[in-house]
C-alpha cells in the first residue's frame, strides 16, 4: 500500500527544482510556490521584489514506498549550491535562498542528519548556508509558473544554461546537473 508524503525544498528558481524533481520515480507531483514570508497569498511580483520574506520553493508529493525522504534529500543537495547564502546561481536575493522545510519530527531529524553528513566532508565543513526550518504555509505560484520547463522548453533551457546552474553543479558535484 502506497504512503504519500510531502517534502518542501527551496533551491533557487522553482522552475529548475520542479524540472529536476519531476524526473524521479516515486515522485507524484511537484508544485512551484512560495513559503516563509509575512504576506498572505503573495504574487510572483511581490515575492520577486524581495520584500515579502518568502522563498521560491517546490512542494513534492511522493510515494515513500518508492522513494524515501532521505533519497530526496540526497537528490536535493546535488541540485543546489549549499555554499551560497545569497541566492542560487544567477538568481540573487533571499527569495532564491536554499532551504529545507520539515513537516514532521522525522523529516527534521533526517534533514539534520543529512546536513551533518554533508558538513563531515572537508570541502563543506562549516560552509553550508542552506537553512533548515519548520514548514510554514505554502502558497501555490501562479499557473504560468507550473511546469514552465514543459510549456516553454526553449526559454527554460536558455535560462538554465545562461544562469550557470549546470556548470556550477558540475564544479561542486562532478556532474552536469
Amino acid at each position: 500500500m502506497a504512503d504519500d508524503e510531502t517534502a518542501i525544498f527551496a533551491g533557487g528558481c522553482f522552475w529548475c527544482m520542479e524540472s529536476d524533481f519531476e524526473k524521479l520515480e516515486g515522485v507524484k507531483s511537484v508544485v512551484s510556490g512560495y513559503i516563509g514570508g509575512h504576506v498572505p497569498n503573495p504574487t510572483y511580483k511581490q515575492v520577486s521584489s524581495g520584500t515579502t520574506g518568502h522563498t521560491e520553493a517546490v512542494e513534492i508529493r511522493f510515494d515513500n514506498q518508492q522513494i524515501s525522504f532521505e533519497q530526496l534529500l540526497e537528490y536535493f543537495w546535488v541540485n543546489i549550491d549549499p555554499l551560497d547564502g545569497g541566492g542560487q546561481f544567477c538568481d540573487r536575493g533571499q527569495q532564491y535562498r536554499s532551504e529545507l522545510f520539515y513537516l514532521s519530527d522525522r523529516q527534521q531529524l533526517a534533514a539534520q542528519a543529512s546536513i551533518a553528513a554533508l558538513e563531515a566532508q572537508p570541502q563543506f565543513a562549516g560552509k553550508i548556508k542552506t537553512q533548515l526550518r519548520a514548514a510554514a504555509e505554502f502558497y501555490v505560484a501562479e499557473g504560468y509558473h507550473q511546469d514552465y520547463y514543459l510549456k516553454n522548453p526553449t526559454r527554460y533551457n536558455y535560462y538554465r544554461w545562461s544562469c550557470g546552474r549546470d556548470k556550477r553543479l558540475g564544479q561542486l558535484w562532478g556532474k552536469e546537473g
